[in-house]
């Protein structure tokens, strides 16, 4: 099976001739924050994840659901590849609300992309920090998103993905530029799926940028993040709310799933307010 980019287009509302250039990547980019939300009800529901391309396309593409970064940085490198670019998948240390002490293992996914004006990286897969927009491969230079500025500060051999949140500088991940296959990703997409432990196993977490906002879930904690730092919050209290939630402003058709209504209310009662 290959990359139907007919239907990724269709998803995304992307209209335009699909050639590698850095203005296609931007839109697309955008454009895939926007409209496939990051949500792990599939490890929740325990339904495992499957990364080869059929499912993800089924999936993320036919179903209207969205998934956790492998699902999402995959389905996007397929469908660069398709359209010509030149694409490299790299691994990454999540340092994103981690003490500094902690050592974390490569469990988050992104993109290289070389193209005339230079290398950039591509994510569109990291919750609720998600890059809405493509990066230039630059260390020590704040770079401009539709939404939060980013950098880019080197570290040795790789780099630390930085965003700019109320103000201040906040580390989101490490990654160096060594090539990862798929099955590399399968290791830690599994281990997320399955350890008792996963935060991906244990609640939910969903995410979605809109052009203007950004919709943030953590179980029953509903932020809603506006440009220039302003935030709304509130606890999600009843299982017909969460629905509503899910479906409403994260964009999520939900599966037909029939333990889903118990297992949202055992995860409210284990989560509340406070």
């Amino acid at each position: 099976m290959g990359a139907d980019l007919d239907a990724y287009f269709r998803r995304l509302g992307f209209r335009g001739k699909a050639a590698p250039t850095l203005g296609v990547l931007e839109r697309l980019h955008a454009l895939h924050a926007e409209k496939i939300p990051f949500e792990n009800l599939s490890p929740f529901l325990g339904e495992p994840v499957r990364l080869d391309l059929g499912s993800l396309q089924a999936k993320l593409l036919e179903s209207g659901r969205g998934g956790w970064c492998f699902e999402h940085n995959l389905l996007l490198s397929h469908m660069l590849l398709e359209i010509g670019f030149k694409v490299t998948r790299l691994a990454a240390r999540v340092r994103w609300n981690v003490p500094s002490s902690v050592i974390t293992p490569r469990s988050h996914m992104l993109l290289l992309l070389e193209l005339e004006e230079g290398n950039y990286i591509a994510d569109v897969g990291f919750g609720g920090l998600t890059l809405t927009a493509p990066l230039r491969l630059a260390a020590g230079v704040e770079q401009a998103t539709p939404h939060e500025p980013h950098r880019l500060v080197a570290a040795g051999a790789g780099y630390i993905l930085e965003a700019k949140v109320a103000g201040e500088w906040q580390t989101l991940y490490t990654f160096e530029l060594h090539e990862q296959q798929i099955v590399d990703y399968e290791v830690s997409n599994w281990y997320l799926c399955n350890h008792p432990q996963s935060q991906f196993v244990t609640g939910i977490v969903a995410a979605r940028a809109a052009p203007d906002r950004r919709h943030a879930l953590r179980n029953t904690r509903y932020a809603i993040h506006y440009p220039g730092g302003r935030t709304e919050k509130r606890f999600i209290t009843d299982v017909a709310e969460y629905r509503e939630a899910l479906a409403g402003p994260f964009e999520i058709r939900l599966p037909a799933a029939p333990g889903l209504d118990a297992k949202l209310q055992r995860m409210i009662d284990a989560n509340p307010p406070g």
